[in-house]
């Protein structure tokens, strides 16, 4: 929702905390903003942006269960990029708010390639076939990760290494290049659609890893291995930002307790197959008593498996961690460790 809303029942949750820090001084919603996770402060900040200016009456009636009232000579609600920007830059330095809001920026250019979202992806890749990797990397920085990790597989394995090269060290592109890539795209396709004016888009590491997460266990270790040849440095670096299963030690305990509630005991007793005890130990406290009998009994009758298996088993509840976090019902902040896990 953007501009200028004028019913409270249509908003949304984050549009409502988006709201209230509006009403708030800079500094005192800095400290609220400090209490969100990166992910929920990003989603914070982007309804900031789009919301801009609001109808006192909305805004009176989202904020009366947070304030007793709303000054009737307060100045009119605004929000809009520099309100966000400063925000950030309060909240978190002037480094990191250029991150969060180039990230946000690179998420509003990528509605210029909304078109494909309905299209199968390795239709999608057939249609980048012809493209240079830098071509394919900035489509796919603007593709939700799970539709890009698919287009992804689909590339020709010898090219993935350099587009995962030109996505990770992608700089800003102009609007008028991601204008141009999205009419080539749509003209290929026959799509009549008249093009918005994009802001500008983003790639970096951070995209990589989101699509490397939710690419198959033999995608995503042909790809490291083969970046790790080409550029053992970057390999390194989008290793160590990578989601993994031993990162469930880390989460919210109700976080973890909403992961283990989709996971099957069989693939569940899979995954833990010669896991590292703290792993084994926090899943077994995140889980009803009769799971853990059950989970239990699946562990013991496991015989000898093939770390293939384990990996794609571990790998499947990965992409259920990442598909819990892009329906917002976890949010993934891990808590960084000194000693490093071993699984």
């Amino acid at each position: 929702m953007s501009g200028t809303p004028s019913d409270e029942l249509a908003l949304t949750g984050t549009q409502k905390v988006a709201l209230v820090l509006m009403q708030m001084d800079r500094s005192q919603a800095s400290e609220v903003l400090r209490h969100f996770s990166e992910f929920e402060a990003d989603e914070v900040i982007a309804e900031i942006v789009r919301l801009r200016r609001v109808d006192r009456s909305v805004a009176e009636d989202v904020v009366s269960d947070v304030f007793a009232a709303i000054s009737s000579g307060a100045p009119l609600p605004r929000g809009g990029r520099d309100f966000a920007a400063g925000l950030l830059h309060d909240t978190f330095g002037s480094e990191q708010a250029e991150v969060v809001m180039n990230r946000l920026a690179s998420s509003m250019a990528g509605k210029s390639f909304e078109f494909l979202e309905s299209v199968d992806p390795q239709q999608i890749a057939v249609l980048l076939d012809d493209e240079l990797a830098q071509t394919v990397a900035l489509v796919l920085a603007h593709l939700r990760p799970d539709i890009a990790s698919a287009v992804l597989a689909g590339v020709e394995p010898a090219r993935r290494t350099d587009v995962a090269t030109s996505l990770a060290t992608m700089g800003p592109a102009s609007p008028e290049a991601v204008r141009t890539v999205a009419d080539v795209l749509k003209t290929r396709m026959g799509a009549s659609v008249t093009p918005s004016a994009p802001l500008a888009a983003v790639g970096g590491i951070e995209p990589l890893v989101e699509i490397i997460n939710r690419s198959s266990v033999a995608v995503e270790k042909e790809l490291l291995a083969s970046l790790s040849s080409r550029n053992h440095e970057l390999a390194e670096e989008v290793k160590s930002r990578m989601l993994t299963f031993a990162d469930l030690v880390r989460f919210d305990r109700r976080d973890v307790q909403r992961v283990l509630r989709g996971i099957d005991a069989t693939r569940l007793a899979l995954a833990l197959k010669g896991a590292a005890e703290n792993v084994e130990r926090t899943i077994k406290e995140n889980i009803t008593e009769r799971t853990r009998e059950v989970l239990d009994q699946e562990m013991r009758s496991l015989g000898p498996v093939r770390v293939s298996q384990v990996d794609e088993a571990r790998a499947d509840i990965v992409r259920a961690i990442r598909e819990l976090e892009a329906q917002g019902e976890i949010s993934i902040q891990r808590v960084e460790e000194e000693e490093t896990l071993v699984v």
